[in-house]
């Protein structure tokens, strides 16, 4: 048989297999057109769509377009098979109907690559496929988010020393928060730790886009607003800060709301250097009932080994040294779950098990019980997530 009928033979055995993929699907554009083509060279494709509790659930809104039209559309779709309406609920929502299917092959993008995936088709025997998100040639990339009103209003990650914006921990041993405000280029889940709830404060105070001025004033009117007369438990000020603030800002706090001193950085080159070596794999959002206050340490030892190492990888991004960075974040983030030993847990240990030999080091992006799991790297690691930080002016 010569190779062209082969390689013919070989692509019609891999186009029965069957293959499923699953998301929101809201606001239908290109990118998700170019994903679902991609998805679809593995076999006969069958997609999972979230029902519209699911992504208000997940996104903090609902969705633009209702299920029953967003399962239109995408059955719509030439190199679709079959769409459906996932039946249960969550970052997971789809176990269920993914048992029924019994796909050969289960499909995500990078945004949607979650370890708990990854495991649940290695326990079913599902080959797990990670895409790049690519535009197709010639268009423009594009997003859910980017084609949202709303989408101006960054996020924010809380790089490290996070908790030493709450009182009862600066109080213990005074020390420096870092954040980075990102720009909206992913759709972050809510309950993930990158400030979604206070980002929904800002919409509903700006609707489109921060207002100009001082942005130390704009900071504090988005930290009363989040926090108003009466509130016992108070969103930390970092939230704020780290949003309306570009760039990468140290916020050195000594036992009260707001910090003592404020200082940024929004030069190119560190900006630059930062998103060429961070990385964030998503974990899913916190489950409902989590506590991280649960068997919390308040001690002047552990918020002072807190303090320090928020420091010293503050030191570490100055001298743009790559290893130092990384083995202070994850001592920033040892000394945070040395005060909340909540935030950690058995599956988070195995999958930071699974990347210590390609990183630098690790934190998770809020208070833990899930989110993103952010990676300091010298390389890039294939199906995680890139950040891109708000620049001066933007």
């Amino acid at each position: 048989m010569g190779r062209t009928k082969m390689k013919k033979k070989s692509q019609q055995r891999r186009r029965r297999k069957k293959v499923f993929v699953t998301g929101c699907f809201d606001l239908l554009h290109s990118g998700h057109v170019r994903f679902l083509q991609d998805a679809a060279q593995w076999g006969e494709l069958h997609v999972g769509i979230g029902a519209d509790r699911t992504v208000a659930e997940l996104k903090g809104r609902p969705p633009v377009n209702p299920q029953t039209e967003r399962q239109y559309l995408i059955k719509a779709l030439k190199c679709v098979k079959a769409c459906t309406v996932n039946s249960e609920s969550g970052l997971m929502d789809f176990v269920a109907d993914l048992k029924r299917l019994s796909p050969d092959v289960f499909v995500v993008n990078e945004e949607g690559n979650v370890p708990a995936k990854a495991e649940l088709c290695r326990r079913l025997g599902i080959k797990y496929v990670v895409l790049k998100r690519e535009p197709e040639t010639g268009l423009p990339v594009r997003s859910t988010t980017a084609l949202r009103q709303e989408c101006r209003i960054p996020y924010r990650l809380d790089l490290a020393g996070g908790w030493l914006d709450q009182p009862f921990v600066s109080r213990l041993a005074a020390g420096p928060v870092l954040t980075i405000s990102l720009e909206p280029t992913v759709e972050f889940n809510e309950r993930s730790g990158m400030a979604s709830s206070t980002r929904r404060k800002a919409i509903q105070l700006w609707q489109t886009s921060l207002p100009g001025g001082s942005p130390e004033h704009t900071a504090k009117t988005l930290f009363a607003f989040e926090n108003p007369p009466g509130t016992t438990e108070f969103s930390g000020s970092q939230d704020a800060i780290g949003i309306v603030f570009p760039g990468l800002n140290r916020l050195d706090y000594r036992g009260k709301f707001w910090p003592e001193k404020i200082t940024s950085v929004t030069d190119e080159s560190t900006l630059a250097w930062l998103e060429a070596h961070l990385q964030l794999l998503p974990l899913g959002p916190r489950g409902d009932g989590y506590e991280v206050n649960r068997g919390r340490k308040l001690t002047a030892a552990n918020a002072r080994q807190l303090a320090a190492a928020a420091t010293a990888c503050w030191d570490a991004i100055g001298r743009r040294d790559v290893a130092e960075f990384g083995r202070r974040l994850r001592a920033a983030f040892d000394a945070q779950v040395a005060l909340f030993p909540a935030m950690s847990n058995r599956a988070l240990q195995r999958t930071i098990r699974e990347y210590a030999g390609a990183a630098r080091g690790w934190k998770l992006s809020g208070a833990g019980g899930g989110g993103y799991l952010v990676l300091v790297t010298d390389r890039e690691l294939p199906g995680l997530l890139r950040v891109k930080i708000r620049r001066l002016g933007m």
